[in-house]
């Protein structure tokens, strides 16, 4: 699990490996992973894109740019929360994931909200 706070909005990620999806034997190896935002701060902001860094236990780098998340773009009042879920597939059992949320206010000023990075990794059971 990874939180982060940028002015005032808070991202925080749970992720957990989707054996449904998975298989092993070929190299594939999905996770899912959910979202909060939390709007902490006194000022309304929306979720205009996003972009996430994902890399595998290889190294290999998989950048995902985009607008919004789930085909919505939120828009968060002071102590509002949007939450959805995700998943990512990896090559490796194990990976990372990091990334930020491009947030707009109503005045047009933008900023990044971090998303922490956070580890994908395969239940102990499974290794």
């Amino acid at each position: 699990m990874s939180t982060a706070t940028t002015d005032g909005i808070r991202v925080t990620v749970e992720p957990t490996f989707w054996p449904e999806r998975s298989t092993p034997e070929s190299g594939q190896f999905a996770f899912m992973y959910k979202v909060e935002i939390l709007n902490e701060g006194s000022a309304p902001a929306q979720l205009h894109a996003r972009h996430w860094v994902i890399t595998d236990a290889q190294g290999h780098i998989d950048e995902v740019k985009g607008e919004g998340v789930v085909g919505r773009q939120p828009k968060l009042g002071p102590g509002e929360r949007f939450e959805y879920t995700s998943w990512a597939m990896l090559r490796t059992p194990f990976g990372t994931m990091r990334g930020t949320y491009e947030m707009v206010r109503p005045d047009g000023t933008r900023f990044e909200a971090r998303i922490a990075e956070f580890a994908l990794t395969l239940p102990h059971s499974l290794h």
